[in-house]
């Protein structure tokens, strides 16, 4: 049934048009009606959303939100340029389809919508104080991490609490902070072994837009978990074992999406990659990864097709996404990484690790070429490559930016302080953080290195932060009151 919506002036019944068959919340102009539906078509200056309810309601354009009025045409754009039109389950899911699929501001996994953790739109503050740019600070229940990630008007992200040995995934209203609804998912069977600088929280959850996906380990295994957007699980599966024996030293890997599947890593001695049905969990594919390492894949278009993308074991590696067949692989890096592989144009750039340090660029189009490498390491925390430049924080505290396709280095220089979160870029500007929660902005400039300012995040950051729609959203952690404290905060214009 199609009824008129209440606060909306309705015009004219709408010519039907297949889009994005995703829920998300939708708002009025003035930020006071809000509905959760999905995206069912656009004419004649109208907008059909159809309602978890089972009803549609049509709405002029120009009475929604300036943000889901930048949504809508975005994907009308995408529509009349390539002619593709997402089912259901697709959009979000394909890295490599992201910057057109995915609605403005939503950043549904690791690395973000463009999975290079460059932030789309409006550019986020560059400075701040605790009386300046800060909307909200709210406290964080346990410890752990992960990033967050954001879905409409909602923040998700995972915690530990090591007393009480339980995990769970809490969300967040982004509007002011406030604690939504917490969903616990396991208790019991912690590693007993873990790195002082690792918790039972660190993996990053993933979501396509309807469900959140979130790993965790409990007794040697990775649990894979399904939710809702309203934090009732859907289905809990054991996705492999992880029982190190050598480094004992914690689980790191974040859950990546591609098409309907959820993949997984486990490295260990007898390690694993493996995908799985978004819709029950049933097992796809998995490949054998014997050797301990701690890197996220990604999946990228590179060379004219999306590859599966990981590093560690003494290789760079692409894989099939959709079958997890190896394409190619090329010595590189280092026996244990951490940090996500990244690419620009057809050469991917990888960072590692222990127990040796390199940082390789090798071309993706199979044939494994090294274009050069060097002795910059960045373990734990990603790289960040744009505009033909590759921009990295080392783990001793040194921004070095390169040429992407010589390695000439183009500047260097020593901010210090242990290195974890990865940098982020939001406008012209470049988010670099330490362990000790020091958060430099440097302009994204190859030619010059210059600091926009420094910022000051608690005592305590290793989760990345995201940027949506001009804010910044940051996890870190402060013990200047005697007891530590985690809080999730934002940071935005005003």
């Amino acid at each position: 049934m199609v009824r008129p919506l209440i606060l909306f002036p309705v015009l004219v019944a709408l010519s039907a048009i297949v889009a994005f068959a995703e829920t998300r919340h939708w708002t009025d102009a003035t930020g006071q009606f809000k509905v959760e539906a999905e995206f069912g078509g656009y004419a004649e200056g109208n907008v059909t959303l159809n309602r978890t309810d089972g009803e549609s309601v049509t709405v002029p354009m120009s009475k929604l939100s300036r943000a889901d009025q930048t949504w809508v045409r975005a994907h009308l754009r995408e529509m009349r340029a390539g002619g593709n039109k997402p089912t259901r389950g697709e959009s979000g899911t394909k890295p490599t389809e992201s910057s057109s699929s995915t609605p403005t501001g939503d950043w549904l996994a690791w690395r973000g919508p463009l999975a290079n953790n460059v932030a789309p739109g409006p550019a986020a503050p560059a400075a701040w104080t605790e009386s300046q740019n800060v909307l909200w600070k709210v406290p964080i229940p346990g410890r752990g991490h992960s990033s967050p990630i954001l879905i409409g008007d909602r923040i998700y992200l995972t915690s530990a609490d090591e007393n009480r040995k339980t995990t769970g995934v809490f969300a967040f209203d982004k509007n002011t902070g406030e604690v939504v609804w917490q969903t616990p998912v396991t208790q019991g069977g912690f590693q007993t072994d873990l790195h002082p600088k690792n918790t039972h929280a660190t993996s990053t959850l993933a979501s396509n837009g309807k469900q959140l996906f979130a790993v965790f380990i409990q007794n040697n295994s990775v649990q894979l978990i399904a939710l809702d957007l309203q934090g009732k699980m859907q289905w809990q599966i054991n996705a492999g074992q992880f029982s190190p024996q050598e480094f004992k030293f914690g689980y790191g890997p974040s859950p990546i999406l591609y098409d309907d599947m959820v993949i997984v890593a486990g490295e260990f001695e007898k390690g694993w990659i493996a995908a799985f049905s978004q819709k029950d969990g049933k097992s796809r594919w998995k490949v054998p990864r014997p050797g301990i390492s701690f890197s996220t894949p990604i999946v990228a278009k590179v060379a004219g097709k999306d590859q599966m993308l990981i590093s560690g074991l003494n290789m760079v590696c692409s894989y099939d996404p959709k079958t997890g067949k190896e394409l190619w692989s090329a010595p590189g890096t280092s026996r244990a990484t951490c940090g996500t592989i990244v690419w620009d144009g057809d050469t991917i750039f990888a960072s590692g690790g222990y127990p040796e340090s390199q940082t390789v660029a090798i071309k993706a189009d199979g044939s494994g070429e090294v274009l050069w490498s060097n002795r910059d390491k960045c373990y734990e925390q990603s790289m960040l490559a744009h505009n033909g430049y590759l921009y990295s924080n080392t783990d001793g505290g040194i921004l070095v930016c390169r040429d992407g396709k010589t390695g000439q280095e183009m500047w260097k220089t020593r901010m210090g302080g242990d290195v974890s979160s990865s940098p982020l870029l939001s406008g012209d500007n470049i988010y670099f953080g330490n362990e000790a929660g020091d958060l430099w902005v440097v302009k994204a400039n190859p030619q010059a290195f210059e600091v926009v300012s420094k910022n000051k995040l608690g005592d305590e950051l290793f989760a990345t932060p995201i940027v949506s729609q001009g804010k910044l959203y940051a996890r870190f952690a402060d013990s200047s009151q005697g007891k530590r404290q985690e809080y999730l905060i934002c940071i935005g214009e005003r």
